[in-house]
């Protein structure tokens, strides 16, 4: 079976905002690249998937520079790089056209943040009939604050406070959720091996 790997969403844009100090996996851009590498001696494809807010001057409008690949990571020649406005990677781009038309039936996901942006593509890419592999240590979160938390939070408020959700707390649950219903989950040691 044809397989790809999508990576998702790291880039500049998340460096840029002041949670980055609270992400589970500062060191991203090692895990992915270590993927895209094997990928490509193994002839599978690789996608680049970028997160963009047009117009929303922040970190995520284009306009800004920061809707960009984290630096130590680039996209080879023959390798898409499709920008995405939704959550999923499917929903605004060709992605599910651009493996059709390459014949791939397994999809590997990564990226960031690990319950949003890959955590769904995941999920769709299995209600779509791919056969989806999550690499939890490609992936990287930060803790996220209780929904009736004030707005305007400092980190040490955000991380101080017992409802905030810890970095480690959202992977597990993201692991309980796909495994064995949209995904396997599986490492980067695993799947280079």
């Amino acid at each position: 079976m044809k397989r790809a790997l999508v990576v998702i969403d790291v880039q500049e844009s998340f460096r840029q905002r002041p949670i980055w100090g609270a992400i589970s996996n500062p060191d991203i851009v090692k895990p992915v690249d270590r993927l895209a590498e094997s990928f490509r001696t193994n002839g599978d494809l690789v996608v680049w998937v970028l997160h963009a807010e047009p117009g929303s001057d922040t970190v995520f409008d284009p306009a800004r520079g920061y809707v960009r690949l984290m630096e130590g990571l680039e996209a080879r020649p023959g390798e898409p790089v499709l920008t995405k406005t939704a959550h999923n990677a499917f929903t605004t781009t060709n992605l599910q056209q651009l493996l059709t038309a390459r014949g791939i039936g397994e999809v590997v996901v990564c990226g960031l943040r690990t319950e949003q942006c890959v955590e769904t593509t995941a999920r769709l890419a299995s209600d779509l009939g791919y056969r989806v592999t999550f690499v939890i240590d490609a992936t990287a979160t930060n803790p996220i604050e209780h929904q009736d938390a004030p707005a305007g939070r400092s980190v040490e408020e955000i991380l101080a406070d017992p409802r905030t959700l810890s970095a480690e707390e959202i992977i597990a649950r993201t692991e309980y959720a796909l495994a064995g219903r949209f995904a396997t989950i599986a490492t980067v040691d695993e799947l280079v091996a």
